[in-house]
């Protein structure tokens, strides 16, 4: 499968919430944002800001208890799925609470994905791993097959 890795700094708040908001004007129904990183490293806040990015003007949760928050039009452009594996003990459990129904015609936002089984096979995958960088951040994304054309 052919992929293409490149690396964005985000030295604060605002080139987060700008960097969510260009991944949300490219994302489309069966796409993954696979968000990795230590605690802390800004997976929910990236998270927030692409589900933001899609329309979504309410307060977004963390679905760290929930694992699985769901946003669907109008209320957002597309059908999105936000989940936080972190919890899981197996990637089974993701398949056992219906993780595929809940993905079916929608774009899935995962944090803590190695704890699902990953998705970075998939080629609608935008792996992202987000990495403290002086005070702020820097990503490291790694484009699947599908989203090589929409280069961020």
């Amino acid at each position: 499968m052919t992929r293409t890795q490149a690396k964005q700094a985000l030295p604060d708040l605002e080139a987060m919430e700008s960097f969510g908001r260009t991944i949300a004007a490219k994302l489309m129904p069966g796409d993954v944002v696979s968000l990795e990183g230590n605690l802390g490293a800004g997976k929910t806040t990236l998270a927030r800001s692409i589900i933001k990015g899609c329309g979504y003007e309410a307060e977004v949760p963390s679905p760290t208890f929930t694992i699985i928050e769901c946003y669907d039009p109008p209320a957002t452009r597309l059908p999105l799925v936000h989940a936080d594996f972190y919890r899981l003990e197996t990637p089974q459990e993701a398949q056992e609470i219906g993780l595929d129904d809940y993905r079916d015609g929608a774009a899935l936002i995962a944090e803590w994905p190695e704890k699902a089984g990953g998705f970075a096979h998939e080629g609608g995958c935008l792996s992202i791993r987000l990495e403290f960088a002086d005070e702020g951040r820097l990503a490291i994304v790694d484009y699947g097959a599908d989203w090589l054309g929409r280069s961020l």
